[in-house]
């Protein structure tokens, strides 16, 4: 069932951020736009890829308003030692999340049968309304690029009711209003 347009599960967790550990809940994640970033595990291939990608768009998503969080189900003591050992993973500034009870990711649906965490990337708004989900196949990584024009459309939509962003739409380009006249048109 599609998360999409429904609340973020409540929860609590253990985090590491910029060599702490601190407590993560649901409620972080309201007041801003956020991205929650789920990958399977530290310590292997494609996901150090993808986390060191999204953090090369970091500071551009800050600028946009956006928090990002990173979860999987290893320990907030695992993420600790990656960070240290790895470079790419130790470029990291955002917020990794530690699921080890399963909890956030079976909230987000996307806990696979050996109790990993999917390739799964959620944009949620200031609500903790899910906006837009992502789902890849464990050998298929993520570009972390295409999330700033996906933020972009959801944040110009939400503030200007009765538009919607057609395919390709950047900041700046035309618009749609749904109306009867449009409808074939296109």
């Amino acid at each position: 069932m599609s998360l999409i347009g429904k609340e973020i599960v409540e929860f609590k967790a253990n985090a590491y951020h910029k060599g702490e550990f601190i407590e993560v809940s649901s409620e972080d994640l309201k007041g801003k736009w956020s991205i929650v970033c789920f990958y399977p595990a530290d310590f292997t291939f494609v996901c150090p890829t993808e986390l060191e990608d999204l953090q090369d768009q970091y500071a551009t998503l800050q600028g946009l308003g956006v928090e990002v969080y990173s979860v999987s189900t290893d320990t907030h003591f695992t993420h600790k030692a990656w960070h240290d050992h790895s470079p790419a993973i130790g470029k990291i500034e955002y917020i990794m999340i530690a699921d080890p009870s399963h909890a956030i990711s079976v909230g987000f649906d996307v806990l696979d049968d050996e109790g990993l965490a999917q390739r799964g990337t959620f944009i949620i708004d200031p609500d903790g309304i899910v906006q837009a989900v992502e789902i890849n196949a464990d050998g298929i990584g993520r570009d972390a690029s295409g999330l700033i024009d996906k933020i972009r459309a959801g944040q110009y939509v939400r503030t200007h009711p009765g538009e919607v962003c057609p395919a390709k739409w950047k900041e700046g380009a035309e618009t749609l209003k749904p109306s009867l006249d449009l409808v074939g048109k296109i």
